[in-house]
């Protein structure tokens, strides 16, 4: 007797976000990069449509990164000491379609960089490398909320993913991002209905919801993975399930994650190792951007999603 696989069919839908603008939107992108779209579970392909893979960024920084493991450096070699060398290796001999660009220079602690600098910085990597940016803060909120402002400005046209905004420090970013036609992302610490409630915050400035991506917070194999993956499912379930202010596309920032535990740094290529199983891990519980620092951690999940999207 023929089984018959039980499918489930479900009302909602992911918004579909595309990061960069190209020629024909009167922008300079040699790219664009779609996420989002599906409407099923994630890889779960005879239950729905999943029209796009899960997209991977390559971090850089906008300043030498001073605390960053011996094996990230060795990737890298002398391009680590120059933001823009860098950004080109990342695209030219990487292959990267996407670069997130952390603004650490701008901390206070970490040069405290003008929102003047910061601009002219984004307009010459703008200018030096033709892929999508990501733009993410510093972490310092008070300076944040002067940087990314003129961050948006300078890649004004570009359609940049923009943040991260959060509940108490977002109304600035979202005016801005809404004024430069770019998409913002909303974080939220491990919380379904924190989430919820700043994307509606952010929809009522007059930002839609089709251009929110959610960043989770997420935690590294071995540091609250399981947790932040349990969140995801269940804002997902509710996205299917019909509910539009959770139906984003998620970022994780696994590299980021990754390389702060004691784990990555333990042993030769163990770091590797452990951005790959992270990151491929969030894959499963829906993940649609992942932000990558090591760029054999990238490659090896490139191949990965190429067999999960093999027909």
């Amino acid at each position: 007797m023929e089984t018959q696989l039980v499918l489930e069919k479900w009302p909602g839908v992911i918004s579909t976000v595309t990061i960069g603008a190209d020629k024909k939107d009167g922008a300079s992108r040699i790219n664009t990069v779609k996420i989002g779209g599906q409407n099923s579970l994630p890889l779960l392909f005879k239950e729905g449509d999943i029209p796009n893979r899960p997209a991977i960024a390559l971090e850089i920084w906008d300043i030498p990164p001073q605390d960053w493991d011996e094996e990230l450096v060795l990737a890298y070699g002398k391009a680590l000491n120059d933001p823009l060398a860098w950004a080109d290796k990342c695209v030219n001999e990487f292959k990267a379609q996407l670069l997130c660009v952390r603004m650490q220079g701008t901390h206070p602690d970490s040069g405290n960089k003008s929102p003047k600098e910061a601009a002219k910085f984004i307009s010459t990597l703008l200018n030096k490398v033709k892929v999508p940016l990501i733009i993410i803060g510093s972490g310092d909120d008070a300076k944040d909320n002067l940087v990314l402002p003129a961050c948006s400005e300078a890649a004004k046209g570009e359609r940049c993913l923009i943040g991260c905004a959060v509940q108490d420090n977002y109304k600035t970013l979202v005016a801005s991002v809404l004024a430069d036609g770019h998409y913002i992302i909303a974080e939220s610490p491990i919380d379904i209905n924190i989430a919820k409630q700043l994307n509606i915050l952010i929809s009522d400035m007059g930002l839609s919801l089709d251009r929110i991506v959610i960043n989770p917070t997420i935690g590294a194999l071995g540091y609250g993975l399981e947790y932040a993956y349990s969140i995801m499912e269940r804002a997902r379930l509710a996205a299917l399930s019909g509910d539009k202010t959770l139906a984003s596309p998620f970022i994780c920032f696994v590299g980021q994650e990754t390389w702060r535990t004691k784990e990555a740094k333990s042993a030769p290529k163990q770091g590797v190792v452990w951005e790959i199983i992270t990151a491929t891990s969030f894959i499963q519980s829906g993940a649609d951007l992942l932000v990558m620092r090591h760029p054999s951690a990238a490659q090896k999940l490139s191949d990965y999603i190429d067999t999960l999207f093999k027909k």
